[in-house]
């Protein structure tokens, strides 16, 4: 079983910044892929990032590309989500999920852990 727990969002005006960060409850937290994806209103729950246990291995969604960074410290079991240059069209409420193995998948249900979430508002 692993927890996680989401910090980090709020509002913030177009073109800021945000980072996100997700701690992890259990120790063999270097054992799990680990990813972030949203949520709009009135939407399907969609990927953001992934990321390998090792942290060697990163995907991005098109939309997010060149603007957010996903990270990880096993030492301190947290992942984290720099978002730059953010857009209203970021607004949503971000969560963190954690796979079993090493790598990581795009597929949201092949998560099977989740934190609470955190809202991320951009106001333009």
């Amino acid at each position: 079983q692993v927890q996680l727990v989401e910090s980090g969002g709020g509002l913030v005006q177009a073109g800021g910044s945000l980072r996100l960060s997700c701690a992890a409850s259990r120790r063999t937290f270097s054992n799990y892929a680990m990813g972030w994806f949203r949520q709009a209103p009135g939407k399907e729950r969609e990927l953001v990032a992934v990321i390998s246990w090792s942290g060697l291995s990163r995907y991005y969604v098109d939309s997010v590309k060149g603007r957010f960074t996903i990270s990880r410290d096993n030492a301190k079991n947290t992942v984290y989500l720099q978002m730059n240059s953010l857009k209203p069209e970021d607004t949503a409420v971000y969560y963190c999920a954690a796979r079993g193995g090493s790598s990581y998948s795009t597929v949201v249900n092949d998560y099977g852990y989740w934190g609470q979430g955190t809202q991320v508002t951009v106001s333009s």
